[in-house]
């Protein structure tokens, strides 16, 4: 019998980028709902609502413990991808347009091929470094017009979550606890949620009288943003390479400046559509590549 196209090894490992691909997407969309819904001026209340009560459910859900010589790593990777992620992300959000925001973490990438090179002393493939590099540069075309504004708290908080969240892709993946994904993810988001809840309550002012939208707002961030989109990512974590899930994370500026565009009437002009372009181009050469060495 002929093997079909999509159980084959590399109609699975394709599959396994699309669903990857999920996650920064949903995230992509998180400034548009931080600007347009959300109380203002929140950002570590945000994150809070955001993660701890999806991973106390998955927690409830899962029922699962964590082995005694994995507390460490746990509290490490629930501080870079959750606790430290999360509140810079949202601190970006409050203080740049969506589209600069979300720019400005697309060197995650990178990032992480220049932890996968120190760490195990070996080049990634130029190819790979050339596709990501190609990303970002459009990211730039797509976003960076002479009349952007620009939030130096802002901008050192979006750069300083993307070196927290390519660490914690990295050693995820280096780390491989033997735990089942909604677990890990549920541990994460859990352990994450507690580390924000002093900043929350020392930083932010106490929340008014939220409207039924702006809890709506909430619950979609909380359910779709960190339980769906982390447990995606930590999925793909563990079934692709960390460059490879790490160039999906363009997806998420690219979403963001869509959604702007077709939501808010944020123009996009001219040789902007040549960046849109290559970001496109970007994320499929690097997939190829990975796909290739796999």
């Amino acid at each position: 019998m002929t093997t079909s196209a999509t159980t084959s090894p590399s109609g699975v490992r394709w599959a396994d980028v699309l669903l990857t691909a999920f996650a920064p997407m949903i995230w992509g969309s998180t400034y548009i709902v931080t600007t347009q819904v959300l109380p203002p001026d929140r950002p570590f209340t945000a994150a809070l609502i955001r993660v701890l009560p999806s991973g106390l459910l998955l927690l409830l859900c899962t029922r699962r413990l964590p082995a005694s010589r994995d507390w460490g790593r746990l509290l490490v990777l629930s501080a870079l991808n959750i606790g430290a992620f999360q509140a810079l992300l949202f601190v970006a959000a409050y203080r740049l347009p969506g589209g600069l925001a979300a720019v400005v973490g697309a060197i995650q990438p990178l990032l992480v091929m220049a932890l996968a090179w120190g760490a195990e002393q070996r080049r990634p493939l130029g190819s790979t470094v050339w596709a990501a590099v190609a990303g970002v540069v459009g990211m730039g075309i797509l976003l960076l017009s002479p009349g952007t504004v620009f939030e130096p708290v802002g901008i050192l908080a979006a750069l300083a979550g993307a070196a927290s969240m390519a660490t914690g892709t990295y050693l995820t993946r280096r780390w491989r606890m033997d735990m089942p994904v909604l677990a890990l993810t549920g541990w994460q988001l859990m352990l994450g949620g507690l580390m924000l809840a002093p900043v929350a309550w020392f930083a932010d002012a106490p929340l008014p009288g939220i409207t039924l939208w702006q809890a709506l707002g909430y619950l979609y961030l909380s359910m779709a943003g960190a339980l769906l989109a982390y447990a995606l990512w930590f999925r793909g974590i563990a079934r692709l390479t960390p460059v490879a899930v790490s160039s999906l994370g363009l997806l998420s500026p690219l979403t963001a400046v869509v959604l702007g565009w077709v939501l808010l009437g944020q123009a996009i002009r001219g040789f902007a559509f040549v960046g849109l372009a290559m970001v496109f181009a970007s994320i499929l050469a690097v997939q190829w590549t990975a796909s290739r060495r796999a």
